[in-house]
């Protein structure tokens, strides 16, 4: 069984979105059963599960088995984790890169952690206010850091495709807890190294 597996609660395809999604097909003047459409809502029904799948998902069991003791008081930063999720306003996809830091204090986490906590939050029906505050807050209880900060770039299709059609904006959020949000030569030191080219 995948690491994957083992942290998401499986939930079985009830066929009950693809029937909605069938009725709504029809309801935009589309014809559900000629061949293009005859498996969409099933597909779509799929879909939709996998890109929610952070609601069966556990923090705890995310994070318990990958955290460790060490001794390191600096800045550990994984940026430009990619992410995808769904607008809760309008089921359009946003998407883009998350930037995380914390200063460990007794523990650290395995790198895929992190990576793994942002999709966790990232698969549910969200704003992208919410899903920065979602994930520092959830370093700073599991890991007891002396500080977190978080920091979302992502486009949103709900304002590229539809309503203002902006087709280059983008969105920054950012959460700062503790030596993040009291510190400015550590929000500074965050914001240079999140800011410098890639490897």
């Amino acid at each position: 069984m995948s690491e994957a597996a083992e942290i998401l609660v499986p939930e079985p395809v009830s066929g009950k979105i693809a029937e909605l999604v069938r009725e709504i097909l029809a309801q935009l003047g589309e014809n559900p059963d000629r061949e293009g459409l005859r498996r969409t809502p099933e597909r779509f029904e799929k879909a939709l599960r996998f890109l929610t799948s952070g609601y069966r998902q556990d923090p705890d069991k995310l994070l318990n088995g990958a955290m460790f003791n060490v001794c390191y008081d600096e800045m550990v930063v994984v940026k430009d984790i990619e992410l995808y999720s769904l607008c809760e306003h309008h089921l359009l996809p946003f998407f883009g890169k998350c930037h995380v830091a914390y200063i460990p204090k007794k523990k650290v986490v395995g790198l895929s952690k992190v990576a793994r906590l942002v999709n966790m939050y990232a698969r549910r029906l969200q704003i992208q206010e919410r899903l920065t505050s979602q994930i520092a807050n959830a370093i700073q209880d599991k890991l007891d850091p002396a500080g977190v900060g978080v920091i979302i770039e992502a486009r949103h299709l709900c304002m590229v495709m539809r309503g203002v059609e902006k087709q280059n904006s983008t969105t920054t959020t950012s959460a700062m807890l503790g030596d993040f949000r009291e510190n400015k030569q550590t929000r500074d030191e965050f914001l240079s190294l999140v800011s410098s080219p890639r490897p």
